[in-house]
């Protein structure tokens, strides 16, 4: 995930605020402004004058850039950069910035060789699309793959500490967090979205299971539930596998009684099975292949509901190959 940084010279306030309010990382003002930006909120903000801009307009430029990151200095592509050259830079350095005008250029920039830059730097020209840039190279996590799956078993399991972990956004019907006992077979439970009349909706929490559970997280990792805590970031995931990045604010673990939960689906490679130990409450939901929430309290052997089926094999949170076996 590239950082955004918006570049306003000549400084422009009304620009700097838009910039700032929509969530970029940071700023390139003239040395003067510094001070002043950085009344208006705490990021980073960088002296235009010590940010040195390099055209690519010949392998020469190429080279030159390199040796200057390479040096340790702060360099900026300028807009009209092509995909080879940066590509060239990549494999030489983490710490490639290229400036972007709009949203086409930003995109691009955050995925070439599949990882993208290290940061990007608006232009005032992409003023109005700062938030669409913002929620594309920041937020979005593209998709997962989501299949249906047939719950087999719904039995009650005793007391257990459970796991609320509560967002600082507002989830919507539909979304929810990929858990289970395996980072090989994760259900999508649902968001809290849904009020009844002993309870209001609380749409920045899902009681996502208890505390040895796998939770799928942005970049390909996984986390033990028991692990979360407040500033990190989770995945959100809606019933079509749209997926963003949240933050924590708050992280709950409680003794509750808990439902052991099973089902399975089919896959490429046959039958897949998985489980998950809910919370035994009518608030507590896993979600249909439409979208709609359904209380764990209802559910039976033969309802269908999505999971995100994968491979085994977890080393703290990074993918690894070996022969593992889960049960």
């Amino acid at each position: 995930m590239p950082q955004l940084y918006f570049r306003s010279v000549p400084y422009n306030k009304a620009h700097v605020t838009l910039a700032l309010e929509s969530g970029v990382d940071g700023l390139i003002v003239p040395g003067e402004t510094v001070g002043q930006a950085a009344t208006i909120a705490r990021c980073s903000t960088w002296a235009d004058e010590e940010t040195t801009r390099v055209v690519l307009a010949a392998k020469a430029d190429e080279q030159d850039a390199l040796a200057r990151l390479g040096r340790g200095k702060r360099v900026v592509l300028a807009r009209g950069w092509e995909v080879i050259p940066v590509e060239n830079l990549l494999a030489g350095s983490d710490a490639v910035f290229v400036e972007a005008g709009n949203l086409d250029e930003a995109k691009l920039a955050s995925g070439i060789l599949e990882r993208g830059v290290a940061g990007i730097v608006l232009t005032p020209e992409a003023a109005g699309e700062i938030k669409d840039i913002v929620a594309a190279c920041k937020l979005s996590q593209g998709r997962e793959v989501l299949t249906p799956c047939v719950i087999t078993r719904v039995e009650p399991a005793g007391l257990g500490h459970r796991v609320c972990a509560d967002t600082i956004s507002l989830l919507r019907r539909g979304e929810g967090m990929l858990v289970g006992n395996s980072s090989a077979f994760t259900f999508l439970v649902h968001a809290e979205t849904e009020r009844n009349e002993y309870v209001a909706a609380r749409p920045f929490r899902v009681n996502a299971g208890a505390v040895h559970a796998y939770m799928r997280l942005p970049r390909d990792k996984t986390s033990y539930l028991g692990e979360l805590a407040a500033g990190g970031e989770v995945l959100i995931v809606n019933a079509g596998g749209a997926a963003r990045v949240a933050t924590l604010g708050r992280v709950k673990i409680e003794v509750r009684p808990m439902l052991c939960i099973e089902a399975e689906t089919e896959t490429d490679q046959g039958r897949k099975s998985g489980g998950i130990f809910l919370q035994n409450a009518e608030t507590i939901r896993l979600t249909a292949p439409d979208g709609t929430p359904l209380s764990v309290m209802g559910l039976k052997p033969g309802d269908v509901v999505l999971c995100r089926a994968d491979e085994a094999g977890r080393h703290f949170g990074m993918r690894v190959r070996e022969d593992i076996r889960e049960v």
